[in-house]
């Protein structure tokens, strides 16, 4: 076989990996650390492939005929690459905390929630003040959420809000202002939790989010990005106060 169609047969092998890392947690064919270990070998496989491509781009015997399948091979295992890559500097660039709140000091308690969380590594307290120190300064912008609109319309709409972003509804108790969600990611499946507590202020309504892993000690910035992202969407859907 030549070096070509064995550079591309690697760089798609690693491909395949890296799609399955997720997956094959999902189903529970091996656990969410083995499949990060997988993510690891294919992007040391993707690379390895692209280099190998370079390599045989750059010697005219043995790129004769091979370019289309050597090109392809490179880009292939440089995308398979830098998926994790990039994944790790994420990682890097947030704080390991995984539980994310807009009131640090009371923070939204789950209730119904708890017995989903049972077998979860995450506790569904909130313990550590640390966490609240690190979160300020890696994302000072989740702050509470205030608006003119009644409590009872606020209830509504929040409510209506996370069932648009696909979330799980497991409790809405418009007398306590508290719903609580779950929200799946796409690719490995991880649950995270999130409650959110509307109550009066002033006039108006006051909207506090909390959004915690059930597993990791960092979250890679997902609460955090769940959280400005419902937010967000409430403001827009909310009427004109």
């Amino acid at each position: 076989m030549r070096l070509s169609t064995l550079t591309l047969l690697l760089a798609l092998a690693a491909l395949a990996c890296l799609a399955l890392a997720g997956p094959g947690y999902r189903l529970e064919i091996w656990t969410f650390s083995t499949g990060f270990s997988i993510m690891r070998w294919a992007a040391i496989a993707g690379l390895a492939a692209a280099g190998l491509a370079v390599v045989l781009l750059v010697i005219p015997r043995t790129r004769s005929g091979a370019v289309p399948a050597l090109i392809v091979a490179l880009g292939i295992g440089l995308i398979t690459a830098w998926v994790p890559w990039q994944g790790l500097q994420t990682a890097r660039s947030v704080p390991p905390i995984h539980d994310i709140t807009t009131d640090t000091e009371d923070p939204p308690a789950f209730v119904d929630i708890v017995a989903l969380r049972i077998d979860a590594p995450n506790p569904p307290e909130y313990l550590d003040d640390e966490s609240a120190e690190q979160q300020a300064e890696a994302y000072p912008w989740i702050e509470p959420f205030f608006t003119e609109v009644p409590i009872e319309q606020v209830f509504e709409f929040a409510l209506a809000t996370a069932d648009a972003m696909g979330w799980e509804i497991h409790a809405a108790e418009p007398g306590e202002g508290r719903i609580e969600a779950t929200d799946t990611t796409f690719w490995f499946g991880f649950k995270d939790d999130v409650v959110i507590r509307i109550s009066a202020e002033n006039s108006g309504s006051r909207v506090d989010v909390r959004s915690k892993s059930r597993i990791g000690r960092s979250d890679v910035g997902a609460n955090a990005r769940r959280i400005e992202a419902y937010l967000e969407r409430l403001d827009r859907a909310l009427p004109e106060s």
